[in-house]
């Protein structure tokens, strides 16, 4: 079982969010206030955060497996993914685009698990890897 922050909440999280429960993940969703009666119907933990202001979301980090960003394309996923090394996240994923290339180097560089995702289904998988256990190599 892990704990997954959403953060922006549109169509797509939360049936992201009910497939996430079955897999038996608890899930708290980061949006502004006018989202947390979707977040608790689809069975999340709702927090008032703005993904424009990530010293919002810094408290939200605390205790959270991996990071699911849903709110568009933005500059901050760089620095949010720079924030991730010092969390006990393993890693994030997000929608496609300039932004997630700019956060994808600074996770590689600083061996954050990172991926890209659009639909819930894809998400859900993308959000599996990115919380597998990496192996080392076999001791054989």
């Amino acid at each position: 079982m892990a704990r997954i922050l959403i953060i922006g909440w549109d169509g797509r999280a939360g049936s992201l969010a009910h497939e996430l429960r079955e897999r038996g993940h608890l899930v708290r969703g980061a949006a502004g206030e006018t989202e947390s009666r979707a977040i608790e119907e689809a069975g999340a933990e709702p927090v008032s955060a703005d993904p424009d202001r990530l010293g919002t979301l810094l408290p939200h980090l605390q205790g959270v497996s991996a990071v699911c960003w849903l709110a568009g394309e933005n500059e901050r996923l760089a620095t949010l993914v720079e924030t991730l090394v010092d969390t006990h996240a393993r890693g994030l994923v997000c929608e496609p685009g300039p932004a997630a290339e700019a956060a994808r180097r600074v996770a590689e560089t600083s061996n954050v698990g990172f991926e890209t995702a659009t639909e819930p289904g894809s998400i859900a998988r993308a959000l599996d890897r990115v919380l597998a256990i990496r192996e080392g190599p076999s001791a054989g």
